[in-house]
């Protein structure tokens, strides 16, 4: 299913998108946040902005909603992905939400929250991802691009790049290009 970080007013974990979260665990669908941007005041406030604050942040911001109003324990079998994002944020989102758990007095080890979630992130051929990898796990990233469409996202020979690593193992570049995309897609 797709999905924008940010529809209308609301994050994905608003309580209105309860219903179409619950048909999607039902259907065994995977609900994928794009970076896109559904608020016309917030795709306005910064003209000049070339598609960082307008498209790739409200998808950030979603991801953080969706471990912060607990989306994913009140569907257990929801997947979702977050795409066209690139991965290097994950770290700094994940850290951030364990902080803040931290002063409630929650212990959450940051390298197993995406696995425990079921949340997927497409990483891009030039992320640190042996860095991104020490909070996502081996599990939870994806290869993504959006081939053809002419944006940051936008690459190739992406699967032949990753491919060519040298800095991962082939196991995880072949969980990152199979394994873990069937997790999320459920095929």
């Amino acid at each position: 299913m797709f999905w924008r970080g940010v529809e209308g007013d609301k994050q994905p974990g608003h309580p209105a998108f309860e219903p179409l979260m619950d048909e999607a665990s039902g259907l065994g669908l995977a609900v994928c946040i794009h970076a896109a941007n559904g608020n016309f005041g917030m795709h306005d406030l910064l003209p000049d902005d070339p598609g960082f604050w307008r498209f790739k942040m409200p998808g950030v911001t979603a991801f953080h909603n969706v471990l912060t109003t607990r989306l994913m324990q009140r569907f257990p079998s929801l997947r979702m992905g977050f795409v066209e994002l690139s991965a290097q944020w994950v770290p700094y989102v994940l850290h951030d939400f364990v902080r803040r758990a931290s002063k409630r007095g929650e212990a959450i080890d940051p390298a197993t929250l995406m696995a425990a979630n079921r949340l997927y992130v497409a990483c891009q051929t030039d992320d640190d991802l042996p860095y991104v990898l020490r909070y996502a796990g081996e599990h939870n990233l994806v290869s993504g691009t959006d081939y053809g469409h002419a944006d940051t996202s936008s690459e190739l020979l992406a699967l032949q790049r990753l491919r060519q690593r040298d800095d991962l193992p082939a196991a995880v570049i072949d969980q990152i290009l199979d394994a873990n995309a069937r997790a999320l897609y459920g095929l």
